[in-house]
């Protein structure tokens, strides 16, 4: 009987996760982190079928073969100016996705949150045309059916975000961004967007926490009759206007990474964290959409699985993590 109910909860995991179409970013910059092969096979046991990695990690792409999980591989900032070379996206493509045959690549993020404005800004000439080549690339393997070519963009790239349509992106990135949006308006291809609203709580002196955690018991902004009751929501349609302004209307958005940290700075305990990060599942397996876009599911990645304590910037980045390295839960969370 104990048998069959442990496996009863597997499949109610499952199902949850399939259903929501949630997954959670694995990062990896910590130490005592399980080996690439126990966290996959972590991830199974919770029923968590998709996930996002940074790098094209050897050892994590040959565990996930076979396996029912769905991937975002990610090509690291760095690698993006060799990648502006059509020989060397050919290689990059042979390498990391042919070579893995079953591994269920879903999304390539062809660079992460690089911004105009700040360190990363040598990396912004390389985004569109390594995007361009990839895509190229994975088309020419015959994958094109299977696999998307992205990046992921961040709310730092957006002004005048409040009410949600009055979202744009800033004029100094504008020229950054606006090509890339329209080519993947032009491919049929998703942009991929981290959305945090940890952080524009913090960003607004008149923060309202309910209103960050989901917790807020009813309409807090009237856009215009679009009602929002959580800043996730209104964030991401923040984004959705200011892609309508360059030509992505129609750019779907998958929400690639998401969550709340525990510890390390205002608002940032164990309680809000399993708060935000349970109504977080809870609202995108149920959701018919957002105000802008309704009908239209909000596919979402939680970060992160584990604590990494070897991350860079604010304290508060170590402590994303719905699980402890040794793979204890900081909370319980709701699979």
């Amino acid at each position: 009987m104990a048998s069959k109910l442990i496996l009863l909860g597997l499949l109610m995991n499952l199902l949850v996760f399939t259903d929501a179409q949630v997954g959670v970013c694995n990062g990896r910059v910590g130490d005592g982190l399980p080996s690439e092969q126990d966290v996959v096979t972590f991830y199974r046991s919770n029923g968590i079928t998709r996930m996002r990695i940074y790098d094209p990690n050897q050892a994590t792409l040959r565990a996930l073969q076979g396996t029912n999980i769905e991937l975002i591989l990610d090509v690291p900032n760095d690698v993006l100016q060799s990648l502006n070379d059509q020989n060397a996206a050919n290689t990059w493509v042979r390498n990391n996705i042919q070579n893995f045959p079953g591994v269920r690549f879903r999304y390539i993020a062809v660079g992460n949150e690089v911004d105009p404005n700040n360190e990363s800004r040598r990396f912004a000439n390389f985004v569109l045309s390594a995007m361009r080549n990839l895509h190229g690339a994975i088309r020419a393997a015959g994958l094109g059916n299977q696999i998307k070519v992205s990046t992921a963009t961040y709310t730092g790239l957006i002004v005048n975000s409040f009410p949600p349509s009055n979202g744009a992106f800033n004029d100094n990135v504008r020229g950054f961004i606006e090509p890339i949006i329209r080519f993947l308006a032009a491919n049929n291809l998703p942009v991929l967007a981290n959305i945090y609203p940890y952080f524009g709580y913090l960003g607004d002196p008149n923060g309202n926490l309910p209103y960050a955690l989901f917790t807020a018991p009813g309409t807090v902004v009237n856009d215009n009759g679009r009602l929002y009751s959580n800043l996730f929501t209104a964030m991401l349609d923040a984004h959705y206007a200011a892609q309508a302004r360059v030509g992505g209307e129609n750019v779907e958005i998958v929400v690639s990474e998401s969550g709340w940290q525990s510890a390390g700075g205002r608002a940032a305990i164990v309680e809000n964290a399993g708060t935000y990060n349970n109504n977080l599942i809870k609202y995108v397996k149920s959701t018919t959409g957002s105000p802008r876009k309704p009908g239209r599911t909000i596919e979402t990645y939680i970060f992160a699985m584990f604590d990494e304590n070897r991350k860079p910037g604010a304290e508060t980045e170590k402590h994303f993590g719905l699980f402890s390295p040794n793979r204890q839960p900081k909370y319980q969370v709701n699979f």
